[in-house]
């Protein structure tokens, strides 16, 4: 299967765009030096730690293979060596799951970065090390498709494939693993053999539920993920411009602001009980605002405002009315008038690059971050309404970059049903993101500390946790939460396991034993083998 998924990528019927690196010059072939980085050298400090400055590595080596072929050579020497091996694509994992002290090699994947079209499987494929805005440029200019994946430019796609892909098009169009059709992934089975193989979603694939797993069930888990090929369900033909979303050709793109003075408490439980009303009456495929994706920042008062970033299809009749009965619903439901409102028509590429690189938090790698998250079902109740006014708003904690961002959901990211994909949450109708960002290691403390403290209390009458219920539906994946883990902080008596998956995790469970029976692959929240 190696070979024939080396095959593909040499045999003129893929089309590859995009600026990969130098080796992939080179046909793809097991031979050839694998660029390696160890203790002394100049670059060892940068591949050590991504996008979460809190955590670094110790490992003994960092290997950056530029082909699937050299990506089996790093498993198979690490196997054999009997070394802890963890895989890296963009570095966004907010957990300790690659960046630790028991990893020994790293598999860098930032070489592997291309995308492009295969004609052969009517599918485009993309390289676990892609960033998500050179895939949403190389997809735009190419064929004039897109996925609906995440707003942050250099996020790999190895790791937010894995996990689900929401972003501002999803409730339009669904998130990323609904458009996911194969995957190639180097696994390694009881024998300590390594292969590549390749797994659709071909009904009488005899893979088919290792890509089911592959699609959804996380990062790490199963083997190293090589590339991934999309095509949407049900899409038929071969015109590539056809079997992947088109986006706008523009859209409304709005920034608003509101001062936090003006709101009072009974304003601010006003705006979160409306809103997640009308979020919960909008999350229809019938919704006039099925185009409309927003996130909804609720500040730490010390930032000084609440904040809306939101984009709505500019082709259809009365987008710009709509957006602007949408931003004076808030308005009027939180009882203050805006600051600043910023709404512009754009093309559908500037508006994405714009709002995948606005702002530190997007763009400075040497932050260092902690983060929660919640799938939302219902209408905030007054308990959680009251926990979270009372953090956002406490004089005794100040950071600018401490929020909780209320990500727009439903549409037809609820089409599939909870089973179709290892991500079950399809019956909410918002995502909220806990997240703190600041500078400096003497910092850490008080910054854990208070997001620590607003998720338990949101939560406090379940445990401390969101578990799945008739208003919260448990956390998303691909913002990994070891706490969940901790009983100190879970006393709820649910697992993280079940947080993530649901009822899903026995079929991970299955998937994971026949894939990687050895536990090669592995960290602090992996799916665990059957029986352990």
């Amino acid at each position: 299967m190696a070979g024939a998924g080396a095959a593909v990528a040499t045999s003129g019927t893929v089309t590859a765009l995009g600026t990969p690196s130098p080796a992939h010059a080179a046909p793809e072939t097991a031979s050839g030096a694998i660029p390696t980085v160890r203790p002394g050298d100049p670059r060892y400090a940068d591949m050590v730690s991504g996008m979460n400055a809190r955590l670094v590595g110790t490992p003994e080596a960092v290997r950056l293979p530029a082909t699937t072929q050299q990506v089996v050579r790093v498993v198979r020497e690490a196997v054999e060596a009997g070394k802890r091996i963890v895989v890296r694509s963009g570095g966004h994992c907010f957990e300790d799951f690659v960046f630790n002290k028991e990893a020994q090699i790293i598999a860098d994947l930032r070489l592997m970065n291309r995308v492009g079209y295969d004609e052969r499987r009517r599918a485009f494929f993309v390289e676990p090390g892609a960033t998500l805005l050179d895939i949403y440029e190389t997809l735009h200019n190419g064929w004039g498709v897109t996925i609906p994946g995440g707003g942050c430019h250099s996020v790999g796609a190895g790791g937010h494939f894995a996990g689900g892909g929401y972003g501002v098009l999803s409730r339009a169009h669904g998130i990323v693993i609904d458009h996911v059709y194969a995957a190639e992934v180097v696994t390694v089975d009881r024998k300590g053999r390594v292969r590549a193989v390749v797994a659709t979603r071909e009904p009488n694939d005899p893979n088919r539920d290792l890509l089911w797993a592959l699609a959804g069930g996380g990062g790490g888990n199963f083997g190293i993920v090589t590339r991934y090929w999309l095509r949407s369900r049900g899409a038929k033909g071969n015109d590539p411009s056809r079997l992947l979303p088109r986006p706008p050709s523009r859209v409304v793109y709005t920034q608003v602001t509101w001062p936090w003075e003006q709101i009072t408490e009974a304003g601010f439980t006003n705006l979160l009980r409306k809103y997640s009303q009308w979020s919960k009456d909008n999350a229809s495929l019938d919704s006039e605002y099925l185009d409309l994706g927003h996130w909804l920042f609720l500040n730490h008062v010390s930032a000084g405002t609440l904040f809306l970033v939101a984009q709505i299809d500019a082709d259809k009749p009365g987008a710009q009315q709509r957006m602007d009965a949408f931003v004076d619903f808030l308005s009027d439901a939180m009882g203050a008038r805006p600051n600043w409102h910023d709404s512009q028509n754009l093309p559908f590429m500037k508006a994405t690059t714009y709002s995948t690189t606005g702002g530190e938090t997007l763009n400075n790698p040497n932050l260092r971050t902690f983060h929660k998250s919640a799938f939302v079902k219902d209408v905030f109740p007054q308990r959680q309404i009251d926990a979270l006014y009372k953090h956002l708003t406490r004089k005794d904690y100040d950071n600018t970059y401490s929020y909780i961002v209320l990500a727009s959901a439903g549409g037809r990211i609820n089409e599939l049903g909870p089973h179709d994909t290892p991500a079950p949450h399809r019956d909410s109708h918002l995502v909220m993101f806990y997240e703190s960002y600041w500078h400096h290691a003497d910092q850490d403390e008080a910054n854990i500390a208070w997001l620590r403290d607003i998720y338990r209390d949101v939560y406090a009458d379940t445990g401390g946790v969101p578990v799945p219920n008739d208003v919260t539906d448990g956390c998303y994946i691909n913002y990994p939460d070891n706490d969940l883990s901790d009983p100190e902080f879970n006393k709820s008596g649910i697992p993280w396991h079940q947080l993530y998956y649901k009822d899903n995790y026995a079929r991970l469970r299955k998937v994971k034993a026949a894939w990687d029976p050895r536990n090669v692959f592995r960290h602090r929240q992996s799916i665990e083998l059957p029986g352990r």
